[in-house]
């Protein structure tokens, strides 16, 4: 009986994988320029993925507190009728929301 057709795939694809891994392992001893690159720029990602790290850390409450929305409507829930600095629609005589009048 013939093998699986998934098996195939995955043995394909192991292959792919491995063959993938001795050609990079290859180039990584002979210490060429192109790893050399890749190594200053995979020290750059990771030197930045731990700086944004540690500035989250530091200044993520901060972040967070800039965008959560104080207040009557609380973070997910309605929109405050007006800001408490601006003027509302009410006009001082208290006769509500403006009309479009013709």
């Amino acid at each position: 009986m013939d093998e699986p057709w998934d098996f195939e795939l995955v043995s394909r694809f192991m292959d792919g994988v491995m063959s993938f891994l001795s050609e990079f392992v290859e180039d990584w001893m002979a210490n060429d320029m192109r790893v050399a690159i890749f190594k200053i720029l995979f020290s750059w990602l990771v030197l930045s993925l731990v700086a944004i790290h540690f500035a989250w850390k530091v200044y993520g409450t901060t972040v967070n507190d800039m965008y959560y929305r104080q207040g009557i409507g609380g973070q997910n829930g309605g929109t405050p009728d007006a800001a408490p600095h601006l003027g509302g629609w009410e006009t001082a005589s208290g006769d509500g929301f403006k009309t479009h009048r013709e």
